[in-house]
């Protein structure tokens, strides 16, 4: 009993060609029945992106991880956290985790001698206890969710801006004002976080909805797994690499598949 996840990134064809590394980057920690996870996709023009969506995504790691890590030794705690936080409250943790993660570039840039913003990012970051998800968005990018029914939802509306490819960064001054913040009360069966590179064959574009078959088989796969992203398990990396894949995106992909395993 207990939460399954992985987490892979590819690197997308038309950085491939132009010898551009990977700027997504994806992670998470469990504990026990808390499961933490988040998912960066660096900006294109930001020149240290990559840098910056990978530490972006472990310091809101690091941070959360204090939080579930008390949890499991103060049961009182343990008993009062088994509710679902309200929004305020999810609110007022993920903008302590936001601006730890904005403290932590800013450092970086600093040691590097160049701006916070050749580190832009988006970030997507949950918690997750088998009775409900918080969770954030700055930026685009999606994450999907599905409880006891068979529908897959979709918390946020990917932030695209006013402009074609525009966005709002962790960096971007604005970004605790554009901080998308949802709770989902309910025993949660599956969890799929991910970068803008999926989102056309992911989610249905004209009404935000997520396209089930593309769902289900990760979903399947993840149950079915028993350890996921093993030595010999390349299911995921085979999917986000596949040609039928890249042909209908050249970006970056990014997949964080969590699913809970009741006892049975």
């Amino acid at each position: 009993m207990g939460w399954k996840a992985i987490a892979r990134c590819a690197t997308g064809t038309s950085h491939q060609e132009q010898k551009i590394p990977c700027q997504d980057y994806g992670n998470r920690r469990i504990f026990k029945d808390v499961i933490v996870g988040a998912v960066a996709d660096g900006a294109g023009s930001a020149k240290y992106s990559h840098f910056g969506s990978k530490l972006a995504v472990e310091t809101a790691l690091k941070y959360l991880s204090r939080i579930s890590e008390y949890l499991q030794t103060r049961k009182r705690f343990w008993e009062k956290f088994s509710r679902p936080l309200s929004e305020q409250e999810a609110k007022k943790l993920f903008t302590k985790t936001v601006k730890n993660v904005i403290t932590e570039l800013t450092k970086q840039a600093a040691s590097k001698d160049y701006s916070v913003h050749d580190l832009a990012c988006t970030l997507l970051v949950f918690i997750a206890t088998p009775e409900w998800v918080a969770a954030m968005q700055i930026g685009d990018g999606f994450m999907v969710v599905r409880s006891q029914d068979p529908e897959y939802k979709l918390l946020f509306e990917p932030d695209k801006g006013e402009f074609f490819n525009e966005t709002t960064f962790v960096t971007s001054a604005n970004a605790l004002e554009e901080m998308q913040v949802k709770v989902i009360s309910g025993k949660q069966e599956f969890i799929c976080a991910s970068t803008d590179g999926l989102e056309k064959v992911a989610i249905r574009l004209s009404n935000w909805k997520p396209h089930a078959p593309f769902f289900k088989p990760l979903e399947e796969y993840l149950r079915e797994t028993d350890k996921p992203g093993g030595n010999d398990d390349n299911y995921i990396m085979d999917f986000l690499d596949s040609p039928r894949l890249n042909s209908r995106t050249d970006d970056d992909k990014t997949l964080l598949l969590c699913c809970f395993e009741k006892e049975i």
